[in-house]
């Protein structure tokens, strides 16, 4: 079945940041997001879920278990379960992301 981003499930958390469910199902979620300048969202870990992040436009920081990474358009990262992180934009412009979670996260995330 063919998606476009206006069409799907849209949502609003954090600082004004924007999610859309691209698919989403118990097995896995594909989301968009966009993060305005200076959003972020809180430290936390997943116990299940397998995350990859792939940067679309902009550039976010990533802080993993303690070390900050930078993620420029066309890069990405996993982040297996586990593991503590957050995604930040530190930078003077939004930016839009791609998220791909093994399994869904729904009742899987807790705050650091």
């Amino acid at each position: 079945m063919k998606i476009h981003k206006e069409q799907a499930e849209h949502y609003i958390w954090g600082d004004d940041c924007d999610g859309w469910f691209l698919e989403r199902d118990a097995d896995r979620t594909i989301i968009q997001e966009r993060m305005p300048a200076g959003a972020s969202e809180v430290k936390h870990v997943h116990q299940k879920a397998k995350q990859f992040f792939f940067i679309l436009s902009g550039e976010a920081k990533m802080w993993i278990d303690g070390t900050v990474i930078t993620l420029k358009p066309q890069e990405g990262c996993t982040i297996l379960p586990g593991i503590p992180h957050q995604i930040r934009n530190e930078s003077l412009e939004s930016v839009e992301f791609l998220v791909i979670s093994t399994p869904s996260t729904q009742g899987d995330r807790t705050a650091l």
